[in-house]
């Protein structure tokens, strides 16, 4: 049967939509951290969805508020007042430690970046833009120009200069053996270098973390001593929290916090998790900068009713079962658990990770070289164990992505980490 819908959808969709496995998955539903596919087989979930999962399958307060909502009215636009899009904005408004704070909801996360590259062109009346190599920002025309890998850029045509900047990949690159203030120094003095070259750019867009990229970060504070140089020149700083954000990381609610000494962002994305599968995103920033607008705009689809309800609801259980506090716990175990389990496996490069958002590297063993087959073969493997993961990379797509519901147990969390350890010892 997997088969023949698998025939159906290559004589319908377009050969560049990716699909995992080599005889591709059908996932009928799920429940909590587990998901089921057509033939019955159960699967612990470690990629949620790419991450859009955020608290649990089938979350019966999610259910129940989407439920009601669609039994009363399911969408109107933003041209009508809407309850549950003004409720949700005060409460990301609040959560967002940004003063004068607004909130703008798109259907995904590739539509907030657009929307905040946008807001920074208008803003700051130009077409510069700094962004970080091994980064993604999305699918649209705007946010793959600011895209730093290779495999997700499909044209070199972009309404934006951009200009790449070094530091958002810790342990590659040219500044990859100096300790972690030698680190932010050299990418520092990089940055100052490079903006003496061009014209003031309007913005940096970076992830906290790459997700995408393979789950790679800089040494905390770099975001910081890049907004030190960047505003003494009035450029903006946009954090792409579309992975990062609502307390995925463990450590912090927002991924940016890990880089707050100078303030906050003056402009954040996110999506993905707020909606727990439901298509939700959006931008938050400065009155002033989200006011400067000054052409008619409305959004058909972003903020409609029962993407809002799905998110109050998805946001109000998961800050009341301290979420975040429970990626910080289990994720902490589960890293050094994969770790351990990695421990004499030629093949592993790093593991690496904060919270319930980790990356397992792979390369060819006695080199530096990316190694997708053996990715691949590992993935098929904790695949046949009953385990999902995704990939990543911007290295050859060679790093095992582990970023599962930020409600997973400790249990699970060994479950998981058993699996995977028997596939990466199999190579």
């Amino acid at each position: 049967m997997t088969g023949d819908l698998f025939a159906r959808h290559r004589a319908v969709l377009p050969e560049w939509l990716a699909l995992y496995y080599g005889e591709p998955l059908e996932i009928t539903h799920g429940e909590r951290r587990h998901v089921w596919d057509s033939a019955g087989n159960k699967y612990l979930d470690f990629f949620g969805g790419i991450l859009t999962t955020m608290t649990a399958h089938a979350l019966p307060e999610v259910t129940k508020a989407v439920s009601e909502q669609a039994g009363r009215i399911v969408h109107s636009s933003t041209l009508y007042l809407n309850r549950p899009m003004v409720e949700l904005a005060e409460r990301i408004a609040q959560l967002s430690a940004i003063p004068d704070a607004r909130v703008f909801f798109t259907t995904s996360g590739t539509e907030a970046n657009d929307t905040a590259l946008l807001l920074a062109t208008a803003h700051r009346r130009g077409n510069t833009v700094l962004a970080m190599r091994n980064s993604y920002h999305g699918r649209s025309f705007a946010s793959v120009g600011v895209t730093g890998n290779r495999g997700w850029s499909p044209t070199s045509l972009s309404p934006l200069q951009t200009l790449y900047v070094h530091g958002g990949v810790r342990t590659r690159g040219p500044y990859a053996h100096l300790d972690d203030r030698e680190f932010i120094d050299a990418c520092v003095a990089d940055l100052t270098d490079l903006l003496g070259h061009t014209r003031d750019p309007v913005a940096l867009i970076a992830e906290p973390v790459q997700g995408v990229g393979g789950f790679t970060s800089p040494p905390d504070g770099l975001y910081a001593a890049f907004r030190a140089v960047l505003r003494e020149r009035g450029v903006l700083w946009i954090a792409d929290e579309v992975q990062t954000g609502w307390g995925r990381t463990g450590d912090h609610f927002w991924g940016w916090q890990a880089h707050a000494r100078n303030g906050p962002p003056d402009i954040v994305t996110f999506a993905k998790g707020l909606g727990n599968g439901m298509s939700v995103g959006g931008v938050i920033a400065r009155a002033e900068i989200m006011n400067c607008l000054d052409a008619n705009s409305i959004s058909t689809f972003g903020g409609t009713q029962i993407t809002m309800a799905a998110g109050l609801a998805n946001l109000t259980h998961l800050l009341e079962n301290d979420l975040q506090g429970n990626a910080r716990r289990v994720g902490g175990l589960l890293v050094e658990r994969l770790r351990s389990a990695a421990a004499g496996v030629p093949h592993v490069r790093e593991v690496r990770g904060r919270g319930l958002m980790i990356g397992v590297e792979l390369t060819r063993p006695g080199t530096d070289e990316a190694d997708p087959e053996a990715a691949s073969a590992v993935q098929e493997e904790a695949r046949a164990g009953g385990l999902l993961i995704g990939r990543g990379g911007g290295h050859d797509t060679s790093v095992l992505r582990i970023a599962p519901p930020l409600s997973l147990t400790v249990a699970e969390a060994e479950e998981g980490a058993a699996v995977l350890e028997r596939a990466l010892r199999g190579l």
